[in-house]
């Protein structure tokens, strides 16, 4: 990752900064992490942190438009990657319905950026060309660029498709609220603050709010989470309407033995633990997300059983690592939010759409059966399993649920099904899936 010599609160810092972390994504890498490596190889400020965040997702929910914008612009395609990177960012924020920045000042800044920077600081004078070509040409080259579906809509023409054959009367809408920006709602801690009161102590804070559920609450205007009231001190968390709905779905009571599977990054794990006082076990594959979990506990001052173990296995004869995690006794309630291609949740996370590929959903259904089927052994007759994924394609979530049912002989109870973003106007929820299942209990109990 190269350091340049730039003033952090220089736009053509952030450019740089968000070149690279999208130069990541097309290299296979998520954006989050792309983004924390930047960050930690940088000196950025905590205003420069936000501005690279803020580009590199504008970028990536208008990367189909900026990619069918470059070959108009070039002969050929801009090399290495991070000059190609470095125009797309650019480039989105000048393509933007209402650019947010002075467009010539994005220019010069662009053409700064490329020039602090020696692997690409030979191509300064193509950035500059492109750049006000396409200023001068605006009104042509939009049109040309949105001739295909994937300029048009800035997803891949394989998600295009599949979304228009599995939901022929609302793709479009789906696709258009995938690229807006989302709400920041939160889930208020019923231990420590009512949502009256939350209200309140917005109201006190010059914050506006909308109460979208019973701990769900949306903030007009979305904000870092430094800035939110109370959140350092556990009164809220952030999470989704539509991952609230889990909790209540899953029916628990106090004193239940409860498994949080695919737990991290514990969202789902805190709303349990406000809500009830039970035996709960958070297991994930991954220690290191294991940590997360950990640290939203500690926020949130709750405590839960955490376990590093693969949710595919529990009592295993082998000894690999991760099989034997279980300890023989039976749950009476199950969380299972099972591994997707997250296609629910694009636009919390533009760059999974140019992270996927069309085969994912087939490997991430086969994986998510093998889960689910384990999962039901460790469930106590009577006891209750709620399936959970953020995907939209049916191959991971409705005909998942039907084909589960049936191997598992699997009571299934009403749950809202597949959930899907329609209304840019109004769009609380996420793209989630649920499915609620009971075991039947043993003959004669």
């Amino acid at each position: 990752m190269t350091f340049v010599d730039l003033k952090t609160d220089s736009l053509a810092f952030g450019l740089h900064g968000a070149a690279i972390a999208v130069a990541e994504v097309q290299s296979g890498t998520a954006l989050p992490r792309a983004l924390a490596q930047v960050f930690h190889t940088t000196n950025a400020t905590r205003e420069a942190r936000g501005a690279i965040q803020d580009i590199a997702y504008r970028s990536l929910r208008l990367y189909g438009l900026t990619g069918s914008l470059l070959p108009l612009l070039a002969d050929k395609p801009p090399h290495p990657p991070l000059l190609d990177a470095l125009i797309s960012c650019a480039l989105a924020l000048l393509a933007e319905e209402e650019p947010g920045y002075d467009t010539f000042t994005v220019v010069n800044q662009a053409v700064d950026a490329a020039a602090a920077d020696h692997t690409i600081a030979h191509a300064k004078g193509a950035v500059n060309a492109m750049l006000r070509r396409f200023l001068r040409e605006k009104d042509a080259l939009l049109p040309q660029a949105k001739k295909t579906p994937q300029g048009t809509w800035n997803y891949p023409t394989w998600w295009i498709d599949r979304l228009r054959e599995a939901y022929p009367t609302q793709w479009q809408s789906i696709l258009t609220v995938g690229n807006t920006p989302p709400p920041l709602t939160l889930r208020v801690n019923q231990r420590k603050i009512t949502t009256t009161d939350y209200l309140a102590l917005l109201m006190q804070h010059d914050m506006v709010a909308t109460q979208i559920g019973p701990v769900a609450i949306r903030l007009q205007k979305p904000v870092p989470v430094t800035q939110i009231p109370g959140f350092a001190d556990g009164l809220v968390s952030v999470q989704d309407a539509a991952a609230q709905l889990a909790v209540p779905l899953l029916d628990v009571q106090n004193g239940m033995r409860v498994l949080d599977a695919c737990a991290a990054p514990g969202g789902k794990t805190g709303h349990l633990l406000e809500s009830f006082d039970v035996d709960l076990t958070a297991l994930d594959h991954d220690t290191q997300r294991l940590v997360r979990v950990s640290e939203n506990l500690e926020r949130l001052g709750l405590t839960a059983k955490l376990v590093t173990g693969d949710a595919r296995y529990g009592k295993s004869a082998h000894t690999t690592e991760g099989h034997n995690w279980w300890d023989g006794q039976l749950f009476d309630r199950i969380l299972a939010d099972v591994q997707c291609t997250a296609s629910g949740i694009v636009r919390r996370h533009p760059d999974i759409r140019w992270l996927r590929r069309k085969t994912d959903t087939v490997q991430l259904a086969a994986l998510s059966a093998r889960i689910l089927d384990n999962l039901w052994q460790m469930l106590a007759p009577g006891g209750k399993m709620l399936f959970v994924t953020c995907s939209v394609w049916p191959q991971e979530s409705e005909l998942q649920a039907v084909a589960f049912a049936a191997r598992n002989n699997a009571i299934r109870l009403h749950a809202p099904g597949q959930l899907l973003p329609t209304d840019a106007r109004d769009a609380d929820h996420d793209g989630l899936f649920y499915a609620l299942f009971e075991k039947a209990r043993v003959s004669g109990s």
